[in-house]
């Protein structure tokens, strides 16, 4: 597990992104889908709606493992997060998310029985920040190449966790 500080980190690298890739396994093949950020702070779990009869609750059943994956090319932000994932249908937690982007996916509304949340605990992850601009990586590239044993200092890269 993280820090409360090392929470607020991560949080402040996703929390714009908004969209995950949620990697699951359907029979032992890992599957991602897209999945969207509903909360407004991060405590070490992230939640998502979900239909109750969506395939990823069943292949999350079978295997509560899952990996989440953030990215911002142009602020050069990558953040991997693993977890596991459960499926809720706590109401008061539904109702505290919703909102319009979520009711556009749930045409019932928030009191269908087959909207729940998919809840994630995440226990590790690892992510990279570009410390400067796509010119400053370029450069960094071509220097690396030149001495032919040096690597490319792209800027800060992480692991927590596990």
């Amino acid at each position: 597990m993280s820090s409360p500080e090392h929470k607020q980190k991560i949080w402040g690298m996703i929390k714009d992104i908004k969209v995950g890739m949620l990697v699951t396994l359907d029979n032992d093949t890992p599957r991602a889908r897209p999945m969207h950020l509903v909360q407004d702070e991060y405590d070490g779990t992230l939640w998502f709606y979900t239909r109750r009869s969506a395939e990823k609750v069943f292949e999350t059943e079978s295997d509560h493992d899952v990996c989440l994956s953030f990215s911002d090319q142009e602020d050069g932000v990558y953040v991997s997060l693993s977890g596991k994932a459960n499926l809720t249908d706590n109401r008061e937690l539904i109702e505290k998310y919703w909102n319009p982007f979520i009711a556009a996916w749930f045409p019932e509304g928030k009191d269908d029985p087959d909207v729940a949340l998919l809840e994630i605990k995440v226990q590790m992850g690892e992510h990279w920040k570009a410390k400067e601009s796509k010119t400053f990586q370029l450069y960094e590239i071509a220097k690396a190449n030149i001495k032919k044993d040096a690597t490319p200092n792209m800027g800060e890269n992480e692991k927590f966790g596990g």
